[in-house]
């Protein structure tokens, strides 16, 4: 799936900077190699970034 149209950013590509340490969108655009543009991908790479930050078989509580 395409989170960024501006940057052609895949999910994988977000998911891949958050396990390469990225801890919010801006370390996600530079870990991309790309520049934010119209930010309208930032609330989506947010919430993938806080998908991956949660240990694997557990779930964020609300």
């Amino acid at each position: 799936m395409i989170v960024c149209v501006c940057n052609r950013l895949k999910e994988s590509s977000v998911r891949n900077a958050a396990r390469a340490g990225a801890t919010s969108a801006d370390e996600v655009y530079t870990h991309c190699g790309v520049e934010r543009n119209c930010g309208r991908c930032q609330d989506e790479i947010e919430l993938i970034l806080d998908e991956e930050q949660v240990p694997a078989g557990m779930e964020k509580a609300a």
